[in-house]
C-alpha cells in the first residue's frame, strides 16, 4: 500500500508578519516558514497507518528549500520517501488551487492508494486544498477526520462533527482525506534525529508549474484600526476592584 501526504509550509504566526508595500499580501521575503499544523497531524496519521499495516509513506512539499525542515522532520518520524517541488515561495504568490494542481500531477505519477492532507491551512483563502485536489483527481473526499483504519481495498474513516459527535464512514480506495487531528498527537522528534535524517535521507526534486487561476484576488490587506478605548488598570486588587465598580457605575448598570 502507498500513502502520499502532500504538505504545505505556512508563515510562522509566532514571528512578526509584515504586510507588503502594495498592501495586497505579506512581505514574503521577511517570513519564517513552518509546516502547516494540520499537515503535521496528517504525517502522524500516515506513520500510524504504516505501523498498523505494511505501507510506504511518501511526503511531498511545495516550496523549495523552505520545505526542507518539514520534509526531514517527516523522515525522522518514519516517512519512506521525500519529494520537494521547487516553487519559490519568497517570490511567487501561491494559492490552494495552484497547490492542488501541482500535487495532482505528482499523485497521478505515484498512483497511491490513500492521500492524506491537512484539513486546512490558515493562510489559504480559496478553499481547502484537499477538497480541491480530490475534485481535480476525480476521487472522493472526506474532511475533518481524526482516525483511519484500512482493510483490503477500503478505509474506515472517523469524521468529527460539531458538539463532539463522531461518525464512521467507509470509502473505497483511492480516497483523499483531510486530517483535522491524528489518532495520537504528532510525535516529538529531537533536533539531533532531524539532523541525522538530513544526512541519511534523500530528497527527490521536481519542478512545478504554477497556475494561479481560480484563486481569489486580494484587494487590500491591513492591520485592524486601533480603537484607543482600552484602559489598563494597575495597582493592588482593591484599587482595581474600586476602579471597575466606578466604571460600571458610569454605565448606569449599578
Amino acid at each position: 500500500m502507498k500513502i502520499v501526504i502532500p504538505i504545505q509550509v505556512v508563515p510562522d504566526s509566532v514571528e512578526e508578519i509584515i504586510i507588503n508595500d502594495g498592501e495586497n499580501g505579506f512581505d514574503l521575503e521577511e517570513i519564517a516558514w513552518i509546516i502547516n499544523e494540520f499537515d503535521d497531524h496528517a504525517i502522524e496519521q500516515g506513520i500510524i497507518l504504516k505501523e498498523k499495516i505494511e505501507a510506504e509513506v511518501v511526503v511531498a512539499a511545495v516550496g523549495g528549500e523552505f520545505a526542507d525542515d518539514g520534509l526531514f522532520t517527516a523522515a525522522a518520524k518514519g516517512a519512506d520517501r521525500l519529494i520537494r517541488i521547487n516553487v519559490d515561495l519568497a517570490s511567487d504568490e501561491i494559492n490552494n488551487h495552484a497547490l492542488a494542481r501541482i500535487f495532482k500531477t505528482l499523485i497521478e505519477e505515484e498512483q497511491p492508494d490513500l492521500i492524506l492532507t491537512g484539513v486546512s491551512n490558515y493562510n489559504g483563502f480559496d478553499g481547502a486544498m484537499g477538497a480541491l485536489l480530490a475534485e481535480y483527481l476525480g476521487m472522493p473526499y472526506v474532511g475533518y477526520v481524526s482516525g483511519i483504519d484500512v482493510e483490503g481495498a477500503s478505509a474506515s474513516i472517523l469524521k468529527d462533527y460539531p458538539g463532539g459527535v463522531k461518525m464512521k464512514y467507509k470509502a473505497e480506495l483511492p480516497v483523499v482525506i483531510g486530517i483535522s487531528s491524528s489518532e495520537n498527537p504528532p510525535r516529538y522528534v529531537p533536533i539531533s534525529k532531524i539532523r541525522q535524517a538530513m544526512k541519511i535521507s534523500s530528497v527527490e526534486d521536481q519542478d512545478g508549474d504554477l497556475d494561479l487561476s481560480g484563486g481569489l484576488n486580494i484587494n487590500r490587506m491591513y492591520e485592524p484600526e486601533k480603537g484607543g478605548r482600552a484602559e489598563m488598570l494597575s495597582g493592588d486588587l482593591k484599587d482595581i476592584a474600586d476602579r471597575i465598580v466606578e466604571i460600571i457605575k458610569t454605565w448606569g448598570v449599578i
